[in-house]
């Protein structure tokens, strides 16, 4: 396996990145203590905050892999310092993630990180660099659920459980939508190596939409509800209730102002 030398600035944290993860570190802790006079507020910011730091590393994971597969120009790229605006389009990368999140309650990462294919040599390896983003999304989603599912929340405040909760439904989401054999998303470039030569580019020009046709898919009411249903049916396997997303989904739209049953079950 092809390593490279890049150097020590190429791959120093950003201080954009350390700005986001200090957002969710006291906004998080602001939801736990209650400090935050208004609690939709605090976790909202929680919320984004922790999803967009998911996103860098989503990407972060892309391009690492990509590194230590033999693309070493993602190093001189900013790719490895974690900062979201050396993404190639801050657009998918991280407003239109957010977006999808305030919409519909739906994690869907975009594409952000330019590997130069041309560099990388066997076909496992480029299904190894598509697959590194929604693994990172799939790790991030057990450690938000594990104190669901190892049942440690006992004193935990209740808008914080919420905020958790909905935070993993996210991740979920997330890995799931981007395993999809759809293209332009990252379960298509895992078996797209795996493609013959004119499959691939007749299949190429559907690529910058394949990310467009999954969200306005998941507007169909039928499909939104099978997909949610699954989603819902495998977090409560991990622990997590269906009332704890929903929560946090009415806790993070905010400005809806204060739902009464959540707020009771507070």
């Amino acid at each position: 396996m092809t390593t490279a030398t890049t150097r020590h600035s190429d791959r120093r944290i950003s201080p954009v990145f350390l700005g986001i993860l200090a957002v969710t570190a006291v906004t998080g802790w602001a939801t736990w203590t209650g400090f935050a006079a208004q609690p939709g507020v605090a976790v909202f910011l929680f919320v984004t905050a922790a999803w967009i730091v998911s996103l860098c590393l989503h990407e972060y994971a892309h391009a690492r892999t990509a590194l230590h597969s033999g693309d070493i120009s993602v190093g001189a790229k900013g790719y490895l310092t974690l900062n979201p605006m050396k993404y190639t389009h801050a657009l998918l990368s991280i407003v239109l993630p957010v977006l999808f999140v305030i919409m519909g309650g739906i994690g869907l990462p975009g594409g952000a990180v330019f590997i130069e294919r041309g560099r990388i040599r066997g076909r496992w390896r480029h299904s190894l660099i598509s697959a590194a983003g929604p693994l990172t999304n799939v790790l991030f989603a057990v450690v938000c659920t594990a104190p669901f599912w190892l049942d440690t929340l006992d004193g935990v405040p209740a808008d914080f459980r919420f905020a958790l909760a909905f935070l993993a439904l996210l991740q979920v989401t997330a890995a799931i939508l981007n395993f999809l054999p759809v293209p332009g998303l990252d379960g298509y470039g895992v078996i797209e190596p795996w493609l013959s030569y004119s499959v691939r580019r007749q299949v190429e020009p559907f690529a910058p939409f394949g990310l467009l046709f999954v969200f306005a898919l998941l507007w169909v009411p039928a499909v939104n509800g099978v997909f949610f249903d699954a989603v819902d049916g495998l977090l409560g396997a991990l622990g997590i209730h269906e009332f704890d997303t929903y929560c946090g989904y009415e806790l993070f739209r905010f400005w809806r102002g204060e739902n009464g049953i959540c707020a009771v079950a507070g």
